[in-house]
């Protein structure tokens, strides 16, 4: 049976999360639409999707259903990554909509001609984005050449957080402490503690 699913997204804000439920209610009523589900999160944009939920709400969808978010940012952190997206509703034939942005693609009607051309646009833009971007790399770097700036990552080791503990490691080695009981010992990784070994410390 479809249903409609309000997605809502807020960092730590609480004021922020009220609006979004207040800005898709009022939507759903003066469209007469009814949430039948909700997922709600609190995450920055800075998470992978799947921190933000994004797979288990793709997951959760299904031909007819609706998803309604406030606007368009809510769903990604590009213009690339939120295209893909609405791609990937288009072919599971759900309808988005964003209420800000009054956006609405209904892609489960074969003949809405619309949605087809709203679909299209969007993976244009998301090419010119990706142009856009190669473009001002491609650019700058060309400038940091001419410059005379050294590109890529320095030479030799860089920082670690055991940066000035080796006198620590040499003794706790010396008194025969693994390398995991000394990652426990200084709250780091074993590769963390072995790398540094290795590249840092001579014996």
């Amino acid at each position: 049976m479809a249903k409609t699913i309000g997605y809502i997204r807020v960092s730590t804000d609480e004021q922020d999360y009220r609006n979004q439920k207040f800005e898709i209610l009022n939507y759903c009523d003066k469209e007469h639409i009814k949430v039948d589900t909700w997922i709600e999160l609190e995450v920055s944009t800075r998470k992978s999707l799947k921190e933000r939920s994004i797979d288990k709400l793709m997951s959760s969808l299904e031909s007819g259903d609706r998803l309604i978010v406030t606007e368009l940012s809510r769903l990604g952190r590009s213009t690339g990554e939120v295209i893909q997206l609405i791609k990937k509703l288009a072919a599971l034939k759900v309808e988005f909509i964003s209420v800000k942005q009054g956006l609405k693609i209904n892609a489960s009607n074969d003949n809405d001609m619309t949605s087809k051309i709203m679909v299209t646009i969007f993976s244009l833009l998301a090419e010119l984005e990706r142009d856009l971007l190669s473009h001002r790399t491609k650019t700058a770097l060309q400038r940091a050449r001419a410059d005379g700036r050294t590109l890529g990552r320095p030479k030799g080791p860089g920082k670690s957080k055991l940066d000035g503990k080796e006198g620590e490691i040499r003794g706790l080695l010396n008194k025969r402490v693994t390398k995991a009981n000394i990652a426990k010992i200084l709250d780091v990784s074993w590769g963390t503690v072995d790398n540094f070994i290795k590249r840092k410390m001579s014996f």
